[in-house]
């Protein structure tokens, strides 16, 4: 499969890397299929690519690099979603938080702990959920000023 997209120009991608999200995500419900792609080697940060949506790539990293004991009990928020089935479904998942990385300022960058992106490995079926929980915040900080050294804005 050939896709174009404005960040990554042409794209050559197997049908077995894309990743569908039957209800989109909150602000871009038309984009229901997507793919990760690694940002550098060794990087923590991974693209989200919309193949619908040509212009829309997101920051992506998994949470328990930079929040260590991040387990939401997701299990308990994808029952509430009627299309999922819990007896077939997400019986092996793995997940994403969204980071948003301020213009010239890398060391303030986010990640979105309240709406994780949770993926079923074995469908390649994800969704964006909601976690009603106190413990985190959609602006999570994910470097402490210790941690600075190294980090460069990549654009």
């Amino acid at each position: 499969m050939k896709i174009e997209t404005t960040r990554f120009g042409e794209l050559h991608l197997d049908a077995s890397q894309v990743i569908r999200m039957p209800d989109g995500m909150p602000g871009f419900i038309d984009s229901k299929r997507f793919v990760i792609i690694q940002n550098k080697e060794n990087s923590p940060f991974f693209w989200y690519q919309s193949l619908d949506d040509p212009d829309l790539a997101l920051v992506i990293t998994e949470p328990n690099q930079f929040v260590p004991g991040y387990h939401p009990d997701f299990r308990q928020h994808l029952q509430t979603i009627s299309w999922i089935d819990l007896n077939v479904m997400f019986q092996e998942i793995t997940c994403y938080v969204v980071v948003n990385i301020p213009r010239g300022a890398p060391e303030k960058m986010t990640g979105n702990f309240l709406g994780p992106l949770v993926m079923d490995l074995s469908s390649r079926v994800a969704v964006q959920l909601v976690i009603p929980d106190d413990k985190y915040s959609h602006k999570t900080r994910l470097l402490s000023h210790t941690s600075l050294q190294g980090v460069t804005a990549h654009r």
